[in-house]
């Protein structure tokens, strides 16, 4: 009986008294041990991020979407017959023929009765910039 601590004091056949060493509180007095919440703190960053990711997916998919309508634009016009050479800076019309065939023209839509699809003008990058459409063909 004479080997035997009380409860409350720590002690360690091969340490000894070693309350101080230990990382968690080893009394009835000590400071109360709290495990910090990371299951909120987990949650708040994976909801930030997430939102931040599909704000950056939608401006992508935007991106890609505008991308895809320039290049069927571009497709559109390039297919289109024409008999002249296009001038960089220039605008030119493009027109549904009778025959369905798509057509471009230097004739302004107001100058005659022909079915209009779009304005257009030639970059210096060979690109044509849809500057008026009528309707929407694709």
């Amino acid at each position: 009986m004479e080997n035997k601590k009380p409860d409350n004091i720590v002690y360690s056949d091969t340490e000894g008294y070693n309350a101080s060493l230990l990382p968690y509180a080893s009394s009835v007095g000590a400071p109360v041990i709290r495990v910090d919440d990371l299951v909120s703190w987990k949650s708040r960053g994976i909801t930030n991020v997430n939102k931040e990711f599909e704000s950056k997916f939608n401006e992508l998919k935007t991106q890609y979407q505008n991308l895809i309508e320039e290049f069927e634009w571009n497709e559109l016009v390039y297919s289109a017959r024409f008999s002249f050479e296009p001038v960089v800076g220039e605008i030119y019309h493009c027109y549904r023929g009778d025959d369905g065939i798509h057509f471009l023209s230097l004739i302004a839509p107001q100058e005659w009765n022909k079915e209009h699809i779009g304005t257009f003008k030639l970059n210096s990058d060979k690109k044509w910039i849809l500057l008026h459409k009528k309707e929407t063909i694709f």
